[in-house]
């Protein structure tokens, strides 16, 4: 109910605007006595592109239907008689409306929440400047268009109110254009009548003839006048509307887009498509006011044609106005939803395309169809030096015919592919060294549509965002590289689509960051010493100096081509590996600041030598894509009092699907601190899994359970609760030994100087569980249960 008490304090222009977005499709009563029921409900959890949510938005209409018949049951008394009566209606009337398309109300109300927000926020940010403290940037450019748009407003009125009093000045002049053609019919008519009567006439006659032609002769010039004085005005609102709109599409609209590609990248979601909309609108109703004028100005011409250069200004005038209008239509013809950048064949995708200006233009009355083809990157060049006139398609793309709809509650003119498929690929001839995964391609989407009673039509283009198309999953990889450095690097206005095959090293750090906190869901991003670890692997280097790397290039292929010295991966491979472990597994430890991650093993060894014994770090594999290990130190067995840093073999996925990180650091009793000095179970206990319950139909369930013999105590009483492999509530006849012998002794020779395990000397845990489920013993004490 916050925002709509703040939304109740607006002024001015803010008010009118906020007022606009209600009417007959939600009534502004509704939001008013419903304002707390509304803003308490999760309406982004809805995807409104998505049928499948369609139950979830029907349980929300009868839910606001409910909710408002409910409030009208409880107004009581004379005046509360009509309000009841106003809210039952309204309640019939949604049920009405939205009953067949529930998912309309959604986006309707989510519509309203997020502009009412919106016009808050930047009257919040005005008076926060007119208090003496500066403005941000964004308010301060806002503020600078929606002036310009008052300006461009009082000017089209001006020119509105100059043009109808051109009109009535030139009607009244061809009425005495009409009198002076009248009283000369009267003196060729004089010469019937008597000779001393017709010099009489005559003479009245011909002074009224010679007033009036004087008449004429004057207000012709000042018609003249007139018409010229008005052709500048319409020069200067048209070089104003000029101005606004290459404000409005060449940089608001542009920085839409890059905050689009970055949002492809994991960078903050594009927002302020809603406020880019009502720009432009307000820029199609201004042209196609004033390009009604100019031809309302040719029209008066016509009907009176004076000498002078009239013609050819507005004839230029026409074709200026013409060039604004199509500019506008064919810029705001965008791609709302991008199609998935890495495009798997056989695979459904969907994508939303939108014009900007179609509710004002009226677009809507004929809806357009959209049609979507899969382009390669010569021919999206062709295209763009307009030296393709057809669309050449690279593959098959099913479903990929839409029609547009309009969406009444919102203004908007969309189009929604929901269930395109590409059914094929068609690949160029590769150059070098470059993969498929290297090869780009793009969407085209294209329409045809008229304005003005199909005074003019348009046939509207726009390109997604590059797209790498595979047809297997190990592909992804590869093809997500090529699309990040796509677009965190790509120019505005490129050549398809080139990008630099070299970058700074900080440029690259900030992409690495924007993705890392993206797939973590959290503001805890790369630190500048994550940053150095990852520069250092990078360019094979031991400098900690983060001023070291400022100024170093890193090219293309150093990325996602050549492997890292002595390994068979690339540096993008190993930290995708990174990345993909943390988002399946292990995000909340990296959240909750428990994984330091970005070590090496020296490193990890010069920190744990000065910590006391059992202290451990969580450490990212250097020799494994996706693996991390637990580095601890310890007592050495063999040479008592001698500490030495051991390494754990690197899990990975597949290890956590078996058993939780969380789980696993349980089960090592040797490991006591967390790096530098926190208790591991006041970070780790609340992610532990709780003990199993008790036996089920007389039997026991095993219990996986890991252990690194060297460092093995014995199990802890049952009473402590700390699981173990049987049941803590199983069956007196159950005995558990104080060790765990089923596991096999490891020889001192597994491990080596710096505590990693030998690969072809040990099993990992998903081995070590089938081993145990294998043994003899596991009947046995099955038979003893039983």
């Amino acid at each position: 109910m916050a925002m709509w008490i703040q939304a109740q304090q607006l002024q001015g222009e803010a008010l009118h605007q906020m007022q606009a977005l209600y009417g007959q499709h939600f009534p502004i009563e509704v939001r008013h006595y419903l304002a707390q029921w509304i803003e308490s409900q999760l309406w982004d959890s809805v995807e409104l592109d998505n049928p499948a949510e369609e139950t979830k938005a029907k349980r929300l209409l009868d839910n606001l239907v409910a909710e408002l018949q409910r409030k009208a049951q409880l107004q009581g008394g004379e005046d509360g008689f009509l309000l009841k009566i106003k809210l039952g209606h309204y309640a019939s009337q949604l049920k009405s409306t939205y009953d067949r398309c529930p998912l309309e109300l959604v986006r309707c109300i989510k519509h309203i929440l997020h502009s009412e927000q919106r016009l808050v926020q930047e009257a919040t940010n005005a008076s926060c400047g007119s208090g003496g403290q500066a403005m941000d940037t964004l308010s301060q450019r806002h503020q600078q268009i929606n002036q310009a748009f008052e300006e461009l407003r009082l000017a089209t009125q001006e020119t509105e109110n100059e043009l109808r009093k051109l009109q009535h000045s030139q009607e009244y002049f061809i009425i005495q254009y009409q009198e002076n053609l009248r009283i000369q019919a009267q003196l060729s008519s004089l010469s019937s009548l008597p000779p001393a009567e017709r010099t009489q006439r005559e003479t009245t006659l011909q002074s009224k003839r010679a007033t009036v032609e004087a008449w004429l002769t004057r207000e012709a010039s000042t018609l003249q006048k007139y018409r010229l004085n008005l052709s500048e005005q319409h020069q200067k609102t048209l070089s104003l509307l000029r101005k606004q709109q290459t404000l409005i599409l060449d940089e608001e609209l542009i920085q839409w887009k890059r905050r689009q590609q970055l949002a492809g990248n994991g960078g903050p979601h594009e927002g302020g498509l809603d406020v880019l909309q009502s720009w432009c609108e307000k820029l199609a109703d201004l042209i196609w006011q004033n390009r009604q004028q100019i031809r309302r100005c040719e029209h008066l011409t016509q009907q009176l044609p004076l000498p002078g250069p009239m013609e050819e200004l507005l004839s230029k005038l026409n074709a200026d106005i013409t060039d604004i209008i199509s500019a506008l239509v064919t810029s705001t013809f965008i791609i709302e939803k991008q199609p998935p950048q890495v495009l798997k064949t056989q695979t459904k995708f969907a994508a939303t395309v939108r014009l900007l200006v179609g509710g004002k233009l009226n677009v809507h009355m004929n809806p357009p169809q959209v049609k979507a083809v899969i382009v390669s990157e010569q021919q999206a060049k062709a295209l763009l030096k307009n030296e393709s006139t057809h669309s050449e398609s690279s593959g098959e793309i099913l479903n990929n015919n839409c029609v547009m709809e309009y969406h009444q509650a919102t203004g908007t003119l969309s189009a929604h592919f929901r269930n395109m498929s590409l059914k094929r690929i068609k690949r160029s001839d590769r150059r070098g060294a470059e993969s498929v995964t290297e090869e780009k391609f793009t969407v085209l989407f294209e329409s045809q549509f008229s304005v003005g009673g199909n005074e003019l039509v348009f046939h509207v283009k726009t390109l997604s965002l590059p797209v790498v198309v595979i047809v297997h999953g190990s592909q992804d990889n590869n093809a997500t590289a090529t699309v990040l450095w796509d677009n965190a690097f790509a120019e505005p206005g490129r050549v398809p689509f080139i990008v630099p095959d070299k970058v700074l090293w900080p440029q690259l750090c900030e992409a690495l960051d924007m993705k890392y906190k993206a797939e973590m869901h959290s503001g805890r991003g790369l630190s500048e010493d994550n940053l150095v670890f990852l520069a250092q692997k990078a360019f094979t280097s031991s400098s900690n100096n983060p001023e070291d790397y400022r100024n170093m290039t890193i090219s293309w292929a150093q990325f996602n081509r050549e492997s890292l010295p002595g390994r068979n991966f690339t540096f993008w491979q190993w930290f995708d590996g990174v990345v993909e472990l943390m988002k399946k597994h292990l995000k909340p430890h990296w959240n909750d600041g428990a994984i330091l991650g970005f070590v090496n093993k020296q490193q990890a060894q010069d920190m744990l030598l000065s910590k006391p014994n059992g202290t451990f770090l969580l450490r990212f594999s250097d020799s494994e894509i996706g693996g991390i290990t637990i580095a601890w130190v310890a007592e050495n067995p063999n040479k008592p009092g001698e500490r030495l840093v051991w390494n754990l073999l690197p899990y990975t996925t597949k290890d956590f699907s078996i058993r939780s990180l969380a789980d696993r650091i349980s089960d090592l009793n040797h490991l006591l601190f967390l790096y530098p000095d926190r208790p591991k179970d006041e970070v780790f206990a609340k992610y532990y899994t709780p003990p199993l319950s008790k036996a089920v139909d007389g039997y026991v369930k095993p219990q996986i359970k890991q252990v690194v013999p060297e460092f093995t105590t014995p199990n802890p009483e049952p009473s402590s609760g700390a699981p173990t492999f049987m049941d803590q509530t199983a069956s007196p006849s159950v005995s558990h030994p104080n060790n765990f012998g089923v596991y096999p002794s490891m020889s001192d020779s597994m491990l080596d100087p710096d505590g990693d395990f030998d690969l072809e000397d040990t099993m990992d845990v998903a081995r070590h569980v089938e081993e145990l489920l294998r043994r003899p013993i596991a009947n046995q004490w099955s038979s003893q249960q039983s």
